[in-house]
Order: structure tokens, then sequence, then C-alpha cells
């Protein structure tokens, strides 16, 4: 059986400590906290202090930043990137390659497209259709 974790150097030169998730393997950082009925797919990324909750799923090549927030059963798509702080309401779906900036908060429920970008410290809700509202 192989090891459970692999290091990582980062831009900085310190090396960072991921371990495989039990549901999914995908490598979350020392420091995270991620539920275990949480599926972190093979090829994602959680970084230290980021909370993922029960029933969310984060997709191969999916990049959760330090002390970012995923609620419980959000959908977090393939190679999309959740910035440092930012917050995902429960039940909410970020789409294939969308970018939400550091500190952004996604309501409850929001469905975000793909390939969007939303900018740092910007709150967003939708409406059923997926259309952008103020939070």
């Amino acid at each position: 059986m192989g090891k459970n974790y692999i290091d990582i150097e980062d831009d900085q030169g310190a090396t960072l400590r991921y371990r495989k998730h039990v549901n999914g393997r995908g490598l979350v950082a020392h420091g995270a906290k991620v539920n275990r009925l949480a599926l972190i797919e093979a090829g994602a990324y959680v970084e230290p202090g980021a909370r993922i909750g029960a029933g969310a799923t984060i997709v191969r090549g999916a990049w959760v930043d330090a002390d970012a927030v995923i609620g419980e059963n959000a959908y977090i798509d393939a190679h999309a990137y959740i910035g440092q702080g930012a917050v995902i309401g429960a039940g909410a779906h970020v789409g294939v390659r969308t970018d939400i900036g550091a500190g952004a908060r996604i309501a409850r429920g929001a469905r975000i497209g793909d390939d969007e970008t939303v900018a740092a410290g910007m709150h967003i809700a939708t409406d059923q259709k997926g259309l952008w509202l103020a939070a």
C-alpha cells in the first residue's frame, strides 16, 4: 500500500504536506478541515485553513484556496478556482473553469455558470435561471 500523503513545494520554497482524502483521493493540505462525507476527486486541491462541508463535491482540477469555506452539498466543477477566504453557500453550484475571487460570497443555492469570473469581495445570489442578483 502506497503512502497516503504527498509533499509539494510552494512558490516561496516552503514544503506543504497534502493528504489524500478518503472519499475521492483529492489532495487536502494540513490544516484544512474536510468533512468525511465530502467528495474531493483525485486532481483537486484544498489548501490550508479551508473548510469543506458534508456532501460537498470538489471535482478534478478544482482548487480551493486557503481559508475558503464550501458549504454543505455545494458543487465545485472541474478546473474552478475558489479564492482565498471566499465563501460558497450550501447547495451552490460553481461551473467549469469559473474563478471566484478572494473574499467573494456566493449565496446558498446560487448557480454560477461555466467560464465566469466573480470579482474579489463580490456578493452574489442568483435566480432560478442563474441570473446574478444583488446579494
